[in-house]
């Protein structure tokens, strides 16, 4: 079927906080972390610098580029900013403010698909497609479950962001939508 989602595909991941207006999830500066690569947030476009809101999605369990994205699969994905961005990944604890609201790490991007065991991991939950079928569709809205400890939090939107650009600060939390879908992402299909 058209607009199935597949491995190996680009997309922007557009964030539901406050009626769709919580930003593209975005690389934007350098991350201290260790092991880091760069900071991530949202931007008020996918294309706020050239590949920063642009992210490929591969498979955590060797299925091969083509096939299509199921909801609960387990992905990896890949920022192509500078044709590299890295990893998505959870790296350090969230903020104490964030932690006040249930947050649990902060979110960078890595070298490595696997920096320390599940932090680069996301476990793709759609909540419907049509048909039901499922299989993740560009358009769906997912939420994005990280595997470190097995229990790393849901990826959303938390605060304004302090990066140049950039929107909302982002984290990962205990809870899949503690506030006016903040761990709500929308796939749109990036423009080649």
């Amino acid at each position: 079927m058209a607009n199935e989602l597949k491995y190996g595909d680009q997309v922007h991941l557009q964030n539901g906080y406050s009626g769709w207006q919580g930003g593209y999830l975005d690389t934007n500066g350098h991350s201290s972390a260790s092991g880091g690569k760069y900071q991530v947030s949202t931007a008020d476009t996918p294309s706020r610098g050239k590949g920063t809101g642009t992210w490929e999605i591969l498979s955590a369990s060797g299925k091969a580029t083509g096939q299509p994205v199921v909801s609960g699969d387990v992905v990896y994905l890949r920022n192509l900013y500078g044709g590299d961005g890295g990893y998505l990944d959870t790296n350090g604890h969230a903020s104490d403010v964030q932690k006040t609201a249930g947050a649990k790490f902060d979110v960078a991007t890595s070298e490595t698909r696997d920096r320390a065991q599940g932090t680069g991991r996301w476990r793709i939950f759609a909540q419907t497609s049509s048909p039901a079928d499922q299989n993740v569709r560009v358009g769906d809205v997912v939420h994005l479950w990280n595997l470190y400890g097995d229990n790393g939090g849901f990826l959303e939107t938390n605060n304004h962001s302090t990066a140049s650009g950039g929107k909302y600060d982002l984290c990962t939390n205990a809870y899949f939508n503690r506030s006016s879908n903040v761990a709500d992402w929308k796939i749109h299909r990036a423009q080649s």
